[in-house]
């Protein structure tokens, strides 16, 4: 739901595209970002691991057919399995993570 009375803030890993000149943050939205080269502190890199599991030696005939497997293996994701794989001790030791 979009609130634009919320203050939002957003962790990020240290990619340059979302370090873009360009990029316009609204004023309610901060940028936090993780230290450089610390896979371990952000859980979309075990979503990732989970997901490239599915399509190791694989062989797709177009990037087309590549999209459309991992958007295949995304829309299947379920919320247990998102929580189960990026159950990083931390967000469960302080309460970061709520059902």
């Amino acid at each position: 739901m979009v609130n634009p009375g919320e203050y939002k803030i957003m962790i990020l890993d240290n990619g340059a595209f979302h370090k873009a000149k360009s990029l316009i943050i609204p004023d309610n939205i901060a940028l936090l970002f993780l230290p450089p080269y610390s896979p371990e502190l952000n859980p979309a890199e075990k979503i990732w691991r989970h997901i490239k599991r599915k399509f190791t030696n694989r062989i797709f005939k177009s990037l087309d057919e590549l999209s459309a497997f991992i958007t295949e293996a995304i829309t299947r994701l379920s919320a247990n399995t998102v929580k189960s794989t990026c159950a990083f001790d931390y967000i469960f030791q302080h309460h970061f993570w709520s059902n």
